[in-house]
């Protein structure tokens, strides 16, 4: 018999924001299974952040089912469904407190090791350091004291810490430089092992690998499967797979003449 453990099911989903004349997203149906990665792109407005909003309630499906361990989300306690999913949004929120208070968000009895391992694995001790405080440092207000990079890695450290069986990186790496986010993503790999992972990625790169990618235009997923499948069945993945290898390649060359200059 098959376990819904930290299974994250769609039935016909659709949503439609108060006042919005159209619906965001329609007929969606698809599954992620427990230790699976899903990634999910699609062009600006096309819908992918709605979609990973309905997980931990943010936003409730206006039609249709969204399943977490084969119960319907609105079944849940919201804090006891919250509990169970890690979220990374695309934009990091910071409160007014330390460092480590803003680590410790997701987990508040957390301790000093713990915080300072998943510090480490979301490349966030190096920065903290040189802090005048170290982490006992003020984050300032929503975080003006860092830079978007550094609050988005303490966003990625946080659920890091907080160790939740399904995790949602909404654009995750997207104001990191290449370096780190190279670094990013080997540590998100190893902290995300055996997690039910959906990923949101602007950088197609960051879903290449994953064990399937739904290709989400108009609110609706026009298509599935693998990178190498995607590239040779997909017309709309391949045209943004090689915008992707063009940006990239001439990001490099402008990284080259900065240096050389």
């Amino acid at each position: 018999v098959e376990q819904n453990q930290e299974r994250v099911t769609f039935r016909n989903v659709a949503l439609t924001y108060q006042g919005a004349g159209a619906a965001s997203l329609s007929g969606l149906s698809f599954s992620v299974k427990p230790g699976e990665t899903v990634g999910v792109i699609g062009g600006t407005g096309s819908g992918k952040s709605s979609l990973v909003n309905l997980i931990p309630r943010f936003y409730d499906a206006t039609q249709g089912d969204v399943l977490v361990d084969g119960h319907n989300v609105r079944d849940y306690p919201l804090a006891s469904l919250r509990e169970k999913v890690g979220v990374v949004p695309q934009r990091a929120v910071l409160f007014t407190g330390t460092i480590r208070d803003n680590l410790k968000w997701g987990k508040p009895d957390a301790t000093d090791d713990e915080v300072l391992a998943a510090a480490r694995a979301a490349c966030c001790d190096d920065f903290i350091g040189r802090l005048p405080h170290g982490y006992d440092t003020p984050a300032g207000e929503a975080g003006h004291a860092l830079s978007g990079g550094e609050r988005q890695r303490i966003s990625i450290a946080r659920a890091f810490l907080k160790d939740a069986p399904i995790v949602v990186l909404d654009e995750a790496t997207a104001f990191t430089d290449p370096e780190n986010e190279e670094r990013i993503q080997q540590s998100i790999a190893r902290l995300t092992r055996g997690k039910t992972l959906l990923v949101i990625a602007h950088r197609l790169s960051t879903v290449a690998a994953a064990d399937d990618i739904a290709v989400v235009d108009h609110g609706r997923i026009v298509a599935h499967g693998t990178h190498d499948r995607l590239l040779a069945a997909c017309p709309l993945y391949a045209s943004m797979w090689q915008a992707h290898v063009c940006a990239k390649a001439w990001s490099a060359v402008s990284r080259k003449e900065a240096l050389d200059a």
